[in-house]
């Protein structure tokens, strides 16, 4: 046999060993396998538990450590999503955005890796990726969060669940208490943490840099992105933020006190005739979530985990100071129940008082037609475009890191009524398009490698640009330009609704000085 046989033979048994360290894995708490991708580039780990079941005893308990386990546990499905009500398909929201109907448990707590590492010595950037849902619904089975492509872009990609509905945020005085006077209502932030607290301890072994995570979430993922630079108890676990469609800096946002988030769960209780913690974790999961129906989920600003309201922590320099990148969709929310012209300004004016005029030129209202935009430009706003401009405005002015702003604007071929609407850039983004079965042209192809690219060049280096990329400038309080994605022109241009931005700027200023 002559050298170069053997020099071939030689490479490819070493690419095969490479390959075999990946096919068995050993986390904190024992040993995984999991599957290889069709074209054997990425290895895929599916199920992998991150705490103890939250059932039983341990329903509305902080996550706990997970029992270790002989022997080698196959991680190669979902897990059960946590509980909620049956997804059903509504409007925009088909098969690619929702979590299968089953399984749905309450033993729920497991998370998903992609890596095309080929050893554990590789460390790669980490993505974490947190679904949304309003906090009641979601899980990382959906079609569309995939980590597959992510990870061929040279990212470990993982995907994280957290609790939701009342099983995620119900604080009540008797959980307070048991949690030796910490908190109650946060336990999907907990689980958030925990699993970032798993990635620090383990995401080596997968070829990631514990040392370079990024977290990255949308809509209600994303006020988890948000809650979560803002909180004490996830300080040095992640180095980078994504997060699209959502935040927390509103002051109109309906974001309870422990007080008060301990007497709706107290009022829910006593709806429901139970009278102690102890009987409610006697009721089965699937019983709790239909007795749950209005309960209002969500953060709670408890003191312990969110030590209070994030637009302080913000303005007070106390967040974990990290680079950003956040944006908006141009048709994010949903259609309002519209007023007739008259009512619309007469409750303009009961509403905003001295600065209803302020408000009727930002979101003017003299047709049946004007009153419905403007309804659903301030329903943007209010939720998700002006609290991305806000995040930005005081990072840049408070912290010592960049952010870089985004507008999606892509109209998805064949959902035209719906514009670039709430959730539509997330295929874009983890760049799977091949999840939808629409009508996709080569410029939306090109269109999502260019924003999946830019994802990953900040989860890289804290910058998007690279690559030939168009170029994408940090914010800045004095230009206001975002980056503008569509498939025609990706380019920096001025916000083209900073009129309304002004208004939010003003009244919410007006809202915080009276507080």
């Amino acid at each position: 046999m002559t050298a170069r046989p053997k020099l071939m033979i030689a490479f490819l048994i070493i690419c095969l060993s490479a390959s075999a360290q990946m096919d068995t894995i050993k986390t904190d708490a024992g040993f995984i396998s999991g599957r290889i991708n069709k074209d054997d580039s990425i290895h895929i780990y599916k199920g992998i538990p991150f705490a103890a079941p939250p059932v039983g005893e341990l329903r509305w308990k902080s996550p706990q450590p997970v029992a270790h386990w002989p022997g080698i546990k196959k991680c190669d499905a979902f897990a059960a999503s946590p509980m909620q009500n049956k997804p059903v398909p509504f409007m925009m929201y088909t098969a690619p955005y929702l979590i299968p109907p089953s399984p749905i448990s309450e033993d729920c707590l497991y998370l998903n890796v992609w890596t095309g590492a080929k050893s554990s010595k590789e460390k790669r950037p980490v993505m974490v990726w947190i679904y949304g849902g309003g906090f009641v619904s979601g899980g990382t089975a959906c079609a569309i969060y995939d980590g597959e492509n992510m990870a061929k872009k040279g990212v470990v990609f993982v995907s994280i669940p957290y609790r939701v509905g009342v099983f995620g945020f119900l604080a009540h005085p008797q959980l307070t208490k048991e949690s030796n006077g910490k908190s109650s209502g946060n336990y999907a932030l907990l689980d958030q943490i925990a699993a970032l607290k798993w990635v620090q301890k383990n995401i080596a072994a997968f070829g990631g840099d514990p040392n370079n995570v990024t977290i990255i979430g949308q809509s209600a993922g994303a006020f988890s992105v948000c809650a979560l630079t803002a909180s004490p108890l996830a300080k040095g676990l992640f180095k980078r933020a994504i997060a699209e469609s959502g935040a927390m800096f509103s002051a109109m946002d309906r974001i309870e006190n422990l007080q008060s988030a301990e007497k709706i769960g107290a009022d829910w209780m006593q709806k429901i005739h139970a009278t102690s913690i102890e009987d409610l974790r006697k009721i089965s999961a699937d019983s709790l979530q239909k007795l749950s129906a209005g309960f209002n989920a969500g953060p709670v600003i408890d003191g312990y985990v969110l030590p209070k309201d994030v637009y302080s922590i913000y303005n007070n320099h106390e967040q974990n100071d990290v680079a950003i990148l956040t944006g908006w969709n141009a048709d994010d929310g949903f259609p309002p129940n519209a007023p007739d012209v008259a009512t619309y300004i007469q409750q303009s004016k009961e509403k905003y008082g001295i600065l209803a005029d302020d408000y009727l030129k930002a979101f003017p209202g003299n047709t049946t037609d004007e009153v419905k935009k403007s309804l659903f430009a301030f329903n943007r706003d209010e939720t998700f475009a002006w609290q991305a401009y806000a995040w930005a405005t005081l990072e840049t002015t408070k912290g010592k890191n960049p952010v870089y702003v985004y507008l999606f604007k892509r109209t998805s071929p064949g959902e035209e009524q719906y514009g670039a609407f709430h959730s539509s850039e997330i295929p874009f983004a983890l760049d799977n398009l091949q999840t939808w079965d629409l009508q996709w042209t080569d410029a939306d192809k090109n269109l999502a490698d260019i924003i999946s690219d830019y994802w990953v060049n900040f989860a890289k280096t804290g910058n998007p640009n690279g690559n030939n990329l168009p170029a994408w400038k940090p914010f800045n309080v004095a230009e206001k330009e975002v980056m503008n994605l569509d498939i025609d022109k990706q380019s920096m241009e001025p916000i083209a609704v900073q009129n309304e931005f002004d208004f939010f700027d003003e009244y919410e200023a007006m809202l915080r000085n009276k507080k």
